[in-house]
């Protein structure tokens, strides 16, 4: 008389499940990611060995041909100050980040650092990293 069980269980672990479920957890961040837009306008930045800080604040963005962008709205070069003030007057710790194209003159951009000096606005100066 065989009294053994039919059922044997075996101490292997099969991985293949495993990894489908890797793959595809990949495949969705992947996907995910790519659909990620920044809300900023799409210009050149220099290069430095820094980092720039990602908390809420406004942008000034500063294209080539010298036209001025608070976050993504177009404003002229005197209305600027006024513009910066009336969006940074609620704001208990005001941060500017000042985006630049590398081929803007350096008066442009100390203008706006100008502004934000008058005004004890927080600047940071947004770089492409190395």
């Amino acid at each position: 008389m065989n009294i053994r069980g039919r059922n044997k269980i075996t101490p292997e672990f099969n991985m293949s499940s495993m990894t489908d479920i890797v793959f595809l957890l990949l495949i969705f961040f992947m996907l995910a990611s790519t659909l990620v837009t920044t809300n900023a306008i799409d210009i050149l930045l220099p290069k430095a060995a820094g980092k720039t800080e990602n908390k809420k604040a406004v942008s000034v963005s500063i294209k080539k041909d010298l036209s001025y962008f608070i976050d993504q709205r177009q404003v002229s070069d005197t209305q600027l100050e006024t513009e910066l003030i009336s969006v940074l007057k609620a704001e208990q710790t005001p941060t500017l980040i000042l985006r630049a194209e590398k081929s803007v003159p350096v008066e442009n951009v100390v203008r706006v650092m100008d502004i934000a000096n008058r005004n004890k606005f927080k600047v940071i100066l947004a770089v492409k990293p190395n």
